[in-house]
């Protein structure tokens, strides 16, 4: 291995289809995001067996585009790293296959990640983030708060008991009639809201799990709630519900992190408390902003990543390969590819959370 460390990292977890090469000395070198939204947006949400026909037909030269923009020929890295899960199966194992095949072809160590964990550690490579810290990962498919305290070594401490907040956005917008994906267009919506109190009146949505003393979280209620008002929906009202419904979101996920925040101070003790929001969510604004808010008022700090990180990538994949390869942390050639791979697999179950536990 070089001092520098430089791996080449693939993500094709989902519906984005994305290679770059990052270098643990200088950064990002190279990120390429492909995404297929105009395959699956007639659709109204991803087809898995269209997403994994895509990956095989973009992977290939999306590889290529991002070695030669980090200006690298294979043999010059130190390691290849590709997302074995969770996700959908057909889109991992090309991803996954791929970087296998690069890895072997110029005799370099594989690294298995975690897409997870790719969410997790981005704050490392964009701020140089010190462990511990608390995290809250939000995503279509995820909301969960856990501890950081080291690669590979994650606690959970809450879960959502049946839809993630991602989730919850899109299948809002589709009731309310706003194309797929939804959540960046329910945002778009409620910025249009020019009467929030107003709005908090004529739609008074529930806080589920607000004020529990445990830390999970819940978002079937708020999602049927904004199908009861749905139904009887006027056009014009729609900047309004939006609102609503983004602003009962951002105000759950504030409390139910306030809360693990003050566990976090007490359990860790740390010097100035870090808070941690990644994944796809953390890119709406509104979330962010109440997030901060809180994380001010418990004298903590928040980090989120760029906009460009938040959403699925392969920056995060190559920077959890330069993470896990730094610890000796490499995996055989022949380990599977898994649509269920929880970050702390000891975490006691949750009724109801099934495999978003």
């Amino acid at each position: 291995m070089t001092a520098i460390m430089i791996v080449l990292g693939i993500e094709t977890s989902c519906d984005e289809t994305a290679a770059a090469v990052v270098s643990a000395e200088t950064g990002v070198l190279s990120n390429i995001v492909l995404s297929q939204t105009t395959e699956h947006v007639k659709y109204g949400g991803v087809v898995p067996e269209i997403a994994a026909r895509a990956h095989l037909g973009y992977l290939h030269g999306l590889i290529e585009k991002a070695m030669a923009e980090a200006k690298l020929d294979f043999g010059d890295l130190d390691g290849v790293a590709a997302t074995c899960g969770p996700g959908l199966i057909g889109g991992l194992m090309i991803g996954m296959i791929a970087g296998k095949s690069i890895a072997v072809a110029a005799g370099k160590p594989f690294i298995a990640v975690n897409h997870l964990e790719g969410h997790a550690l981005t704050p490392r490579l964009t701020d140089g983030l010190d462990f511990p810290y608390l995290l809250l990962l939000i995503s279509g498919g995820h909301t969960q708060i856990l501890v950081a305290e080291d690669v590979g070594r994650y606690r959970r401490w809450g879960t959502t008991l049946d839809d993630a907040c991602g989730e919850c956005f899109d299948k809002s917008a589709k009731l309310m009639g706003l194309p797929w994906p939804g959540g960046p267009h329910l945002e778009k919506l409620a910025a249009q809201c020019t009467n929030t109190a107003e709005a908090e009146k004529r739609f008074p949505l529930p806080r589920p799990m607000k004020g529990r003393k445990e830390l999970d979280f819940s978002f079937s209620g708020l999602k049927t709630a904004v199908r009861i008002h749905a139904q009887s929906l006027a056009e014009d009202e729609k900047p309004a519900l939006a609102w609503a419904l983004q602003s009962a979101i951002a105000d759950i996920l504030a409390e139910r992190c306030g809360r693990a925040l003050t566990r976090f101070r007490e359990e860790y003790r740390p010097l100035a408390p870090a808070f941690v929001v990644s994944g796809g969510v953390a890119a709406n604004l509104t979330i962010r902003s109440a997030l901060e808010a809180m994380a001010v008022s418990q004298s903590a700090k928040l980090y989120a990543p760029p906009l460009n990180l938040c959403s699925d990538n392969a920056a995060m994949i190559a920077w959890a390969g330069v993470e896990r390869l730094k610890r000796g942390m490499t995996d055989p050639l022949d380990f599977k590819a898994r649509p269920r791979w929880p970050l702390d697999p000891d975490a006691e179950p949750r009724q109801g959370a099934g495999v978003k536990a």
